[in-house]
């Protein structure tokens, strides 16, 4: 195997499939990354027991060259060595040579080093998905997606199916909902182009933010396919394929307050500055709690105290307050999180009371909902 490749395109997708590598890895070739080189382009390969990554660079492509001088094979490489040796190469273009003894040969300017490979024919086949139940949306949405929901997943394993996002596809809509059983986010879009359904998958948390990381904010498809226990992102030079979580998600549907007593209107940049600087005094009490008072003529005040700190309060003018006064206390933490999350100016938050879960979404009606248990204060 031999080629010439230009340094910028291998650096992108090495750092790329170094997202799916694990030196903790139980598979010891696992801990390397596969490179092989056929006549059209390259592909490397990193994988672990949950994630695998392909990345693909054309050897040609928009009438620019990648790679050139091209002699066909493969091989498993060092991962702990490759991408700093890549990175730290003098000249803008790479040699990749093996032999057939398994010795790589890189060469770049006056530097070469020697490395030794593993015999890709060793490395566990990835499973090829069948690609006819699929469907298509733009990158830069199913991004927006993922942030809107995927930190609200939980993080402790004693629920491992709650560490997931549940997604489902039905009737041309596509449904993201995460929870950790006190706070859940979802975001639903419409999906034209898909020839296939399923009424529930769960994908890692890990996953999701994995793939969030390497692609691009573009409005390019993703294609994604989904299995028995394996979903698959494909973009163009991307092929992200995730275990599925085993387990059936709790029906979270119920949850949603279907009517409310109290409704903000709000700035969302106002209040989460207001709630991030009461937080200040609630680092370590009680799950940083804060408490939100309506008062008359708009006024909504913002409290928190913690007894051997201090206390803090700062009023606040929202755009509009109907409906009952309330006192309610919650963790600012999520709040912060939840306002965050959704990328509007102006959202609105909707009360059923002092113990009730309360929601918080656009003001414009996009069906983005982010879901908050209060918290109890004697």
């Amino acid at each position: 195997m031999k080629f010439i490749i230009r340094r910028d395109q291998l650096i992108a997708s090495v750092q790329d499939v170094m997202k799916a590598i694990s030196s903790r890895t139980v598979i010891p070739i696992l801990s390397g990354m596969k490179i092989e080189a056929k006549q059209h382009g390259i592909t490397l390969t990193g994988s672990d027991s949950d994630i695998s990554i392909e990345s693909y660079i054309p050897a040609e492509e928009d009438g620019n060259v990648n790679v050139e001088h091209i002699e066909e094979g493969s091989i498993v490489l060092q991962a702990k060595y490759f991408p700093d040796i890549v990175r730290k190469l003098p000249e803008n273009t790479v040699e990749i040579e093996a032999d057939d003894n398994l010795k790589i040969t890189i060469r770049s300017g006056k530097a070469e080093f020697n490395l030794n490979g593993q015999d890709a024919e060793e490395y566990p086949q990835l499973p090829k998905m069948q690609t006819d139940d699929n469907f298509e949306m733009p990158t830069d949405l199913l991004k927006s997606m993922i942030k809107q929901t995927v930190f609200a997943v939980s993080t402790m394993e004693t629920r491992p199916i709650l560490t997931g996002v549940h997604i489902k596809l039905e009737n041309n809509k596509l449904t993201f909902t995460a929870t950790d059983s006190h706070r859940l986010a979802s975001r639903e879009i419409p999906i034209v182009n898909g020839s296939t359904e399923f009424s529930s998958v769960v994908v890692p948390g890990k996953s999701l933010n994995e793939l969030n990381k390497i692609l691009n904010d573009t409005e390019d498809a993703v294609e994604i396919s989904v299995t028995n226990n394996q979903i698959l992102f494909r973009t163009r030079h991307l092929n992200f394929l995730s275990r599925l979580l085993d387990g059936n998600y709790p029906e979270t549907s119920r949850l949603i307050p279907d009517q409310s007593k109290t409704t903000l209107h709000v700035k969302t940049k106002e209040l989460l500055q207001t709630i991030d600087r009461a937080s200040l005094l609630a680092k370590e009490e009680r799950n940083n709690v804060v408490r939100l008072n309506t008062q008359g003529d708009n006024q909504v005040e913002i409290t928190s105290n913690s007894p051997e700190v201090g206390t803090v309060s700062e009023e606040i003018t929202v755009q509009s307050i109907e409906g009952e006064e309330l006192k309610i206390s919650f963790s600012s933490k999520y709040m912060i999180d939840a306002l965050k999350a959704i990328e509007y100016d102006e959202v609105q938050i909707e009360f059923t009371g002092a113990m009730r879960p309360f929601i918080i979404k656009p003001a414009n009606e996009d069906p983005i909902l982010q879901l908050i248990l209060p918290v109890r204060t004697y």
